[in-house]
C-alpha cells in the first residue's frame, strides 16, 4: 500500500516543471490527479502517459474565479473527493519595478497570489466537511529575501507564504492542514528558458539549483505530514532569512553572491552556446 492510495490531488501549473513532476509522483504513490494549466495540449499528453483512469486534465486559468470553480467541481465529479490541493502555478516578468508593465504586474499577483487564495477558499468547505485534507502552496525563497528586478514576484511569494501560515493557524483545531514549499532556483524553463535567462538576476545563479523532481518530493512529503514549511536548499533558506532580518548583513553579502552568480550564469550560458 502506498501513502496516497485512494486520494485525489488537484495540481495547478501541471503542464511542466514542478507540477508535472508532482503529477507523476502522486500517481506513483497511489493517488489520482486532476491536472490544471492554461495549455490543454501538454496536459493531455500527461494524461495519456499516466492513464485516464488515474489522471484528468482541466485547462484552467487560475486567475479566473469561474475557471477555479469549474476545476474543483470537475475534480469532485470525476473522482469524488479532493484530498490534496497543490497551488503550484506561477508567473514572472522581470525587470525594474518602474519599467514593469502594469498588465505584467497584475498578472504576477493574479497567478501567484490571488489564484491560490481563490482555490484555497473554494476547496476549504469541501475539506472542512470531511475534516480531512492538505493544501500545499509552492512559494519561493524570493518571498523571504528582497530581490532586485523581482519586486512584484517577491511580493507575491511573500504574500503566499504568510497567507499559508495564517490559514494554517485558523485551521489548527481541525484535520485540514496548510503547508508551504519554498524552493530556491529550480532547473526549469521558469529560469533557464532561452527567451528569459538573460533577464534572470545573477543572484539567482549564486545558489545551488534544485531539480523539479527534488521539489516535487518536498510537495509530496508536505501533503503527507502537513509540515508547516520545507525549503531547498536548506542553507539558502537560512541565508534568505538572515538577509531579511539583518539588512546590514545583506549589504555585505550581496556583492559576494552577485559575483558568484555572474560566474555561474556565464557557465550556464556557455553550455547553451552552439
Amino acid at each position: 500500500m502506498t501513502r496516497f492510495d485512494g486520494k485525489t490531488a488537484v495540481i495547478s501549473g501541471a503542464s511542466s516543471g514542478i507540477g508535472e513532476s508532482c503529477a507523476r509522483k502522486f500517481v506513483a504513490a497511489g493517488a489520482r490527479v486532476v491536472l490544471a494549466a492554461r495549455s490543454a495540449e501538454p496536459l493531455q499528453r500527461l494524461v495519456a502517459e499516466l492513464g485516464d483512469d488515474l489522471a484528468h486534465a482541466v485547462p484552467t486559468d487560475v486567475s479566473d474565479l469561474g475557471a477555479c470553480e469549474r476545476l474543483l467541481d470537475e475534480a469532485k465529479s470525476r473522482f469524488g473527493s479532493i484530498d490534496v490541493l497543490v497551488n503550484n502555478a506561477g508567473y514572472n516578468s522581470r525587470g525594474p519595478f518602474e519599467e514593469l508593465p502594469m498588465a505584467s504586474m497584475l498578472q504576477i499577483l493574479d497567478v501567484n497570489l490571488r489564484g491560490p487564495m481563490m482555490l484555497t477558499k473554494l476547496v476549504l468547505p469541501h475539506m472542512r466537511a470531511r475534516d480531512s485534507g492538505t493544501i500545499v502552496n509552492v512559494a519561493s525563497l524570493a518571498g523571504r529575501f528582497p530581490l532586485d528586478d523581482e519586486a512584484t514576484y517577491s511580493t507575491s511569494k511573500f504574500g503566499l507564504r504568510i497567507f499559508s501560515f495564517a490559514v494554517a493557524e485558523e485551521l489548527r483545531n481541525t484535520n485540514v492542514r496548510v503547508s508551504v514549499v519554498s524552493p530556491g532556483p529550480v532547473e526549469t524553463s521558469f529560469i533557464l528558458d532561452e527567451s528569459i535567462i538573460e533577464s534572470v538576476p545573477a543572484l539567482v545563479f549564486s545558489q545551488p539549483m534544485s531539480t523539479a523532481d527534488e521539489i516535487a518530493d518536498l510537495v509530496l512529503a508536505s501533503a503527507a505530514d502537513g509540515m508547516r514549511e520545507r525549503t531547498k536548499p536548506a542553507f539558502s533558506g537560512k541565508m534568505a532569512t538572515l538577509g531579511y532580518l539583518m539588512p546590514g548583513l545583506r549589504k555585505v553579502l550581496m556583492p559576494i553572491f552577485e559575483r558568484k552568480g555572474e560566474r555561474e550564469k556565464k557557465k550556464y550560458l556557455a553550455r547553451r552556446s552552439p
